[in-house]
């Protein structure tokens, strides 16, 4: 079965563009797991201009299916927040500072040794870790090198060329680098503009999918749909 983990930051943007605690993001977590979600994600990012570390903290407390948290490992603040947290899974970003949002994946070759560093620091901790890769075998493989559980496909490649009526060319370089990672007994997650049209055909393509983070879209879907009904139909893809 796919796991569906719901990220929440688009709750603690539009809180914090009025103030107050109005949508509560504590809230929003706890709901997204009582409609289905099999897990929760939050991504803080250095100016904590969404999710606060102080709204990581708070999460934590109420989780009770899995807590995924990604970020830019070079900072410092995230990888003691990590550490202190422990979630059940963090997904480790090549984020520069400012970053509107993730959109590449990391070199695993040229970043071999630090990535192999600040994976032993969290696998020591007890936190399965997951790394945000680009669809290339060559990557995959250096990724199994770096001693990391699982990779993360960044889709947002998939998406505009299935949106663009191509969807066997645009899964193709994700099934072979899927191919490859369960070959190498990487656990595999994906992320980055999967939604309710592209969803079900990527994950058809490639059905041993552990995992899908899903933010923007599913949020965008809950303005019209309802949280619980979003989250429900997400789900469905899955199946």
């Amino acid at each position: 079965m796919t796991k569906l983990s719901v990220n929440i930051n688009k709750f603690a943007t539009l809180r914090n563009s009025r103030g107050g605690n109005n949508p509560d993001v504590v809230k929003a977590a706890i709901d997204a797991q009582r409609f289905g979600a099999d897990g929760v994600t939050v991504h803080p990012r250095p100016d904590e201009r969404h999710i606060r570390y102080d709204d990581v903290r708070e999460i934590k407390k109420i989780i009770v299916t899995e807590f995924n948290i990604e970020g830019n490992c070079t900072e410092q603040k995230f990888v003691d927040l990590v550490l202190e947290t422990k979630p059940d899974q963090v997904t480790l970003v090549p984020d520069a500072l400012g970053q509107l949002t993730s959109d590449h994946g990391w070199d695993t070759i040229k970043n071999k040794k630090y990535l192999q560093d600040i994976i032993g620091v969290f696998k020591k901790a007890g936190i399965r870790v997951s790394i945000f890769v680009d669809p290339d075998i060559k990557i995959v493989e250096g990724a199994a090198a770096t001693g990391t559980d699982r990779i993360e496909l960044y889709t947002e490649g998939y998406a505009k060329q299935y949106a663009a009526g191509n969807k066997q060319a645009a899964v193709k370089s994700y099934v072979e680098a899927a191919v490859k990672a369960k070959e190498l007994g990487l656990g595999l997650n994906a992320g980055h503009d999967l939604d309710l049209h592209n969803l079900q055909y990527f994950k058809q393509q490639i059905p041993w999918l552990d995992e899908v983070s899903i933010g923007h879209a599913l949020i965008c879907d809950a303005l019209y749909l309802g949280f619980e009904n979003a989250i429900q139909l997400y789900k469905r893809q899955l199946q």
